[in-house]
């Protein structure tokens, strides 16, 4: 588990690309802020979480599977990232802050472009 990155993924940087692309600047794992949101845009007090579907336990997700060894000991692991995301958006969401998150899976080739424009239009409407 130390080669699992929570930095610089690969879907993280898919978004990055496409947001400064789109001319929107924003700031990296803020640790002002709860859970280090993966980007953050303080001119329009909005963060957005890039969650792996695995580690976050994404219901409905074929990506997100309960391995059938150490079950109870990957369950308890992902109910724990469950409640601390959960508490880390209680506490945003409480400073007034928008929350964006994005799942790994809505950002495989075949649901990109959708998800992409998705996240501007969500964008744009806090822009106007």
């Amino acid at each position: 588990m130390s080669r699992v990155r929570s930095k610089d993924t690969k879907p993280e940087l898919v978004v990055r690309k496409f947001l400064h692309a789109q001319g929107f600047r924003y700031r990296l794992h803020d640790k002002k802020l709860p859970g280090k949101p993966d980007i953050v845009l303080p001119k329009y007090k909005t963060v957005i979480f890039v969650h792996g579907c695995f580690y976050h336990g994404h219901e409905g997700c074929r990506y997100f599977v309960v391995p059938k060894t150490r079950t109870e000991w990957w369950l308890d692991k992902i109910n724990g990232n469950r409640r601390r995301d959960a508490d880390n958006n209680a506490k945003i969401s409480a400073a007034n802050w928008r929350i964006i998150i994005v799942y790994e899976c809505e950002l495989k080739p075949a649901s990109r472009e959708r998800t992409l424009q998705n996240l501007l239009d969500q964008l744009g409407q806090i822009r106007a």
